[in-house]
């Protein structure tokens, strides 16, 4: 099974991540953001890849290091988890609408890492959390698991709708890309015979 665990400490946080990406959705989500955790949970069930995060970082700052730091550990997991990325789809795309939001993620299981990132929020907080950090947070999981990642919110008025609109997107655009395809015999997706670079 393709399954790994990163362990991120820094002078401002310390992480822990496990994935099986061959999973059922299966999720235990502790990073001390509420809004996040809820997030984290739909990227999981939604994407169907097991995800445990475990997060203690200086909140009494502010949450953008624990949130960016999620997304470094994340994103490192799934591409140690990927391996050479023999057998998968590679690109997936999904249209995401969530009441009067409508949300489309593209990927590519590359292995070189850009965010394209189209996402306006009409709130600066979402619970206690700043909006701003949902980029940063895509930013750190395309650039350390080696995704293209583009991501448009075409219209939305919500910001809780828009923000689970991109996670629910990414689970399942994620969740098509590193399928194995059957039909591919095991080889690497790519002219090149390799992924990235």
């Amino acid at each position: 099974m393709r399954k790994a665990r990163i362990e991120r400490k820094t002078k401002e946080t310390g992480i822990a991540v496990e994935v099986n990406l061959d999973g059922t959705g299966a999720f235990s989500i502790a990073t001390g953001v509420g809004f996040f955790d809820h997030m984290l949970e739909q990227l999981s069930k939604h994407s169907r890849i097991d995800i445990a995060v475990s997060a203690e970082g200086d909140l009494h700052v502010d949450q953008h290091h624990t949130v960016e730091d999620v997304g470094i550990a994340l994103g490192q997991a799934i591409a140690q988890a990927l391996g050479d990325k023999r057998g998968i789809a590679r690109y997936a795309h999904a249209y995401l609408p969530m009441d009067e939001t409508l949300t489309r993620v593209a990927l590519d299981v590359s292995g070189r890492p850009y965010l394209i990132w189209r996402v306006k929020f009409p709130t600066e907080k979402i619970g206690q959390m700043d909006t701003e950090l949902f980029r940063e947070f895509f930013q750190a999981l395309a650039q350390n698991a080696g995704i293209t990642l583009h991501i448009e919110t075409l219209y939305g008025e919500n910001a809780h709708h828009i923000a689970e609109s991109c996670f629910k997107g990414l689970a399942r655009a994620l969740r098509e890309a590193i399928l194995i395809d059957e039909a591919a015999r095991g080889e690497i997706p790519s002219t090149k015979g390799q992924l990235g670079g």
